[in-house]
């Protein structure tokens, strides 16, 4: 609906901001809509229906289509990290103004309701040549943006993006002024996460290592060089079996697997990863750690499936023996006998035999190691 029709913004400045001006421009799906607000006041948003939901800044929802419209501001460091910033929201700052303070040029493009293109920052041309540009020496200013940047390419590297040089020298000048330390963990990993969900998350990984960032904030993956590479070779080599909506968690789970159960902690307490990421991770180490073993026999057969909780969490064994054929299908396939044999064995039928308490659950182990020792000498 233009401006002239709807009724919420008549007769506001109104401009559409940030990805939707430049996905459109790319050709890429553009999921939201974001739109700022020139010359009015809260109070004239709340007098039009708009609700707010901003905490930090003047934020509002357009009453009909829950759209996001933001009063146009400035903002000025005043402090450490992603939150150390003073707000200036007010009808005197201009759209120019508000753009200035946007991280890339290609975010820092506007256009009217109409679809007239306002540019002061020469992000079409960067579109163009496919530049990944800081709009103003306040890049520096965020340390968040360092991140953004990497997602930025991880998304776009396959159109031939690159960071501009003048930007990847204040990427370093971040990092090496200690601003990343300040970043809170949530917001490390949001950033994290979505880059996991962009077409080439290897790069967000290799652009932060490549700039120092690696090393302040997920020091546990760089290993050696040779360990890190593999590592981001593999998190998109993933089984065809697994739901689109896992593969985040799985690309995780693969980039983590060379870690010991230390280093994992570590990191997750560091990120404070959700708890599908940690158990995840931790489950391909130790199914990379069965792949590893010289021949698996029954006891480590059980031992890795002890680990990943199969008795309880049966789910768990297909994907994981699945992740495993990827690296070792001989192995796969023994495995996947094995588990369908011993998955067989049930407790009810022990009781019906007259097993209780402790002598249940060491007969239940026993017959276990028994199927599991049978099937994995089977060729």
């Amino acid at each position: 609906m233009s401006a002239a029709r709807d009724p919420a913004i008549a007769g506001l400045e109104v401009y559409r901001v940030g990805g939707a001006v430049r996905d459109a421009r790319l050709g890429w799906p553009t999921v939201d809509t974001d739109w700022v607000v020139v010359g009015a006041t809260p109070e004239e948003m709340r007098r039009r229906g708009f609700r707010p939901v901003g905490r930090d800044f003047p934020v509002f929802l357009h009453p009909f289509n829950h759209e996001e419209y933001a009063l146009a501001r400035t903002e000025r460091k005043s402090g450490h990290g992603y939150t150390g910033f003073e707000v200036h929201a007010s009808p005197d700052v201009t759209l120019e103004e508000d753009l200035a303070r946007r991280d890339l040029t290609i975010n820092a493009m506007a256009e009217t309701p109409e679809g007239e293109l306002i540019d002061p920052y020469g992000g079409l041309q960067d579109l163009a040549e496919r530049v990944l540009r800081h709009v103003s020496p306040a890049f520096v200013e965020d340390p968040l943006r360092v991140l953004r940047t990497a997602r930025f390419l991880a998304r776009y590297a396959g159109l031939g993006f690159i960071i501009a040089d003048e930007t990847w020298a204040l990427m370093r000048e971040l990092t090496e002024s200690g601003e990343l330390s300040h970043l809170v963990a949530e917001r490390v990993w949001t950033e994290t996460e979505k880059a996991l969900g962009e077409p080439e998350p290897a790069v967000y990984f290799r652009t932060l290592h490549a700039c120092g960032a690696l090393t302040v904030l997920m020091p546990e993956l760089i290993g050696s060089g040779a360990e890190l590479d593999e590592a981001l070779q593999r998190m998109t080599r993933l089984p065809d079996v697994l739901p689109e909506a896992e593969r985040l968690r799985w690309r995780w789970a693969r980039l983590v697997e060379h870690l010991d159960e230390a280093d994992q902690r570590t990191l997750s307490e560091r990120l404070r990863l959700p708890r599908s990421y940690r158990e995840l991770g931790w489950q391909a180490a130790l199914t990379r750690q069965l792949a590893e073993s010289d021949t698996p026999v029954a006891d480590t057969v059980k031992a890795w499936l002890d680990g990943v909780d199969a008795w309880r969490r049966a789910e768990r064994v297909a994907p994981l023996i699945a992740l495993l054929a990827l690296e070792t299908p001989a192995l796969a396939i023994r495995l996947e006998r094995a588990w369908r044999e011993v998955s067989r064995l049930e407790a009810r039928e022990l009781l019906a035999e007259g097993f209780r308490g402790g002598a249940l659950g060491e007969e239940l182990a026993r017959r276990r190691r028994a199927v599991l020792q049978r099937e994995m000498e089977r060729h």
